[in-house]
């Protein structure tokens, strides 16, 4: 693929020329998953919206009062070939979430299953 040059530019009827840019190179995009928190009797619960994320991709962190989710999810796509995209409102690619916690929890307790794109969280409370 040869480079490109020199580009040229038509603004409000003049002509500018551009001989060298450079493309943005940041970080890709990161998305925060939705929750829903509830501090409990004995446990803090967290429910993270994690569908079409294969369980296998997340990277769940328990500190004693904060919780760090990360992940990745990949694009949703049809099988078939698309010929038109008419809406793209579903977060893919990498993912963050930080939740602080009230009180502290027992780390060492703490666990995770996920159901039906759900990731519940169970934080017992520590004494």
């Amino acid at each position: 693929m040869e480079k490109i040059r020199q580009i040229k530019l038509r603004v409000q009827g003049t002509e500018v020329r551009v001989s060298s840019f450079q493309l943005w190179r940041g970080e890709p995009h990161r998305w925060q998953p939705a929750i829903n928190a509830f501090r409990c009797a004995t446990a803090v619960r967290i429910c993270v919206d994690l569908a079409g994320v294969d369980q296998r991709a997340i990277e769940l962190t328990v500190e004693s009062r904060r919780v760090i989710l990360r992940g990745s999810r990949s694009a949703p796509e049809p099988t078939d070939q698309a010929v038109q995209m008419l809406a793209l409102e579903i977060d893919y690619g990498p993912f963050e979430r930080e939740v602080h916690l009230p009180r502290e929890v027992e780390v060492n307790e703490a666990r995770a299953e996920q159901d039906n794109g759900l990731l519940w969280i169970y934080l017992p409370l520590k004494k």
